[in-house]
């Protein structure tokens, strides 16, 4: 593709035909510091170039896609192994926990040479989205294994009856009790990691499966409540629930139209409860007290997470 800042064409290499001499750098491929030398720290300083993950680094121009990503962990691969867990996800385009996942030094590198399941993406082994959709349902902490294969499931990389197909028939190994369990609760409709951890909460306090992305008709505009009970009705009144992440709902202006927002849908009918990151993660149980006064029923205590 050309390049509009530099006014060069970035190139791919697929069959090693750019000479031994040519910069990385003017490639567009991914390279590591030891590829450029002593220029790598003024290239980052001047914007020219920006860290892919850990020990690797790529034209700040370029585009990230899968083959990219394959191609940033092939550099550091392992001879013969198949990138799998953590790293496939992150191949794949998955977030797997969301918090800090800007950062490309928290990418983590795993390995396995036990794959069956598995893709060639630029010249690299990695299992399928299938299989690193199952292994992180059994193996990350609850609510990033559900958050992860809800974005599996709304990518499209792997379809609910698959997943679901896929755990019931496998072995009784270690994690597949959570595999289950995580299936069991995942929804391609989840629009973000807050709204899985979310709904896992409601789950695991006791409380019915939540409708999600429910429609609401406005005299002058419609709404979208990311979760609710709208077949509960208390003084006229149905529950919704909506996670507010830090990045879309903490600056002034953005919690004035916050505010605004759900007194439209309290006039509506509906009663808001809007939930934080530290309504989530905290120790005390005010949100499942407060899902419980509404429908009238006592939460499962104590939290589990």
């Amino acid at each position: 593709m050309d390049n509009p800042k530099h006014g060069r064409t970035l190139l791919s290499d697929p069959a090693g035909m750019l000479p031994a001499h040519f910069p990385p750098f003017f490639s567009g491929l991914p390279f590591t510091a030891r590829q450029v030398g002593n220029k790598l720290t003024w290239l980052l300083a001047a914007g020219e170039i920006r860290q892919l993950l850990q020990g690797v680094y790529v034209d700040a121009q370029v585009p990230e896609t899968v083959a990219l990503r394959a191609a940033g962990v092939a550099l550091l691969a392992r001879p013969g192994k198949t990138a799998y867990g953590q790293t496939a996800a992150w191949i794949h385009g998955i977030e797997t926990t969301a918090l800090n996942s800007d950062s490309a030094d928290r990418v983590p590198l795993q390995w396995t040479d036990t794959a069956t399941d598995v893709v060639e993406i630029a010249g690299l082994s990695v299992t399928s989205p299938l299989a690193t959709a199952l292994h992180l349902a059994k193996h990350l902490p609850r609510p990033f294994a559900l958050s992860a294969v809800d974005a599996i499931l709304r990518s499209g990389l792997v379809k609910l009856q698959q997943l679901q197909t896929a755990v019931e028939g496998h072995p009784d190994v270690a994690g597949i009790h959570q595999a289950r369990q995580i299936v069991s609760h995942a929804d391609p409709r989840a629009e973000s990691p807050g709204e899985s951890w979310l709904r896992l909460r409601l789950r695991d306090a006791g409380f019915g499966r939540p409708t999600l992305q429910i429609p609401v008709q406005g005299p002058n505009r419609n709404y979208r409540i990311d979760m609710g009970y709208p077949d509960h009705v208390d003084n006229g009144r149905r529950l919704g629930l909506e996670y507010d992440s830090d990045r879309w709902h903490s600056r002034p202006r953005q919690e004035t139209r916050d505010e605004h927002r759900r007194t439209e849908l309290e006039s509506f009918g509906w009663h808001i409860i809007s939930v934080r990151r530290p309504d989530l993660w905290g120790h005390y149980p005010a949100l499942e007290l407060a899902v419980g006064a509404f429908l009238s029923t006592w939460p499962r205590l104590p939290r589990r997470w």
